[in-house]
């Protein structure tokens, strides 16, 4: 038995059918709503029942994450979504033209995960144009976290329906 056999045996990728696939989408979902524009979000809670340091709290993590997100969205937005796009590109056509699973798998992670970055920018710019604090900034975190969490849900049932499908056709197939 060659190396190359050898790696591919310990590195299954086929996906769909690999537990350790649907734990990191797991934990990829829970992360992305936990931590609502780099702010963990139990603070926002924290915030709302106790209000002085925790509020003072929230309000200084808050917009240090603002302030980087925008940084890096005017210094390099532009770059950096013309290589997600490409990178998307590549992943979708790799995935569902040449059907790659692992590419398909990386892609239903991806896509959502990019619609999440976006939505995380608009809400820092949302932030910074309304100069937020107090309870108009908890109630943006909060908004935009139910949005981190509908997207993952979609997400999530969109990518095990399709993994349930290349899972009978890879059965059948092959």
């Amino acid at each position: 038995m060659d190396w190359y056999s050898s790696i591919f045996e310990l590195i299954d990728l086929r996906s769909f059918s690999n537990l350790w696939y649907w734990i990191a989408l797991a934990v990829t979902w829970s992360s992305a709503s936990h931590w609502v524009l780099g702010v963990p979000f139990d603070m926002v809670h924290r915030a709302r029942k106790a209000g002085g340091q925790a509020e003072e709290d929230l309000e200084a993590i808050a917009w240090i994450n603002v302030r980087r997100i925008l940084y890096i969205a005017r210094v390099s937005g532009l770059w950096l979504l013309g290589l997600g796009s490409f990178l998307l590109t590549v992943l979708a056509m790799l995935g569902f033209f040449y059907r790659v699973e692992f590419a398909q798998a990386v892609f239903l992670i991806a896509f959502p995960m990019s619609l999440v970055g976006l939505l995380n920018i608009s809400t820092a710019r949302l932030i910074e144009s309304e100069g937020a604090s107090g309870e108009l900034l908890r109630k943006r975190l909060t908004r935009c976290r139910l949005y981190t969490q509908m997207i993952g849900m979609v997400s999530i049932f969109v990518t095990s329906l399709w993994g349930m499908y290349v899972n009978q056709t890879v059965g059948v197939l092959g």
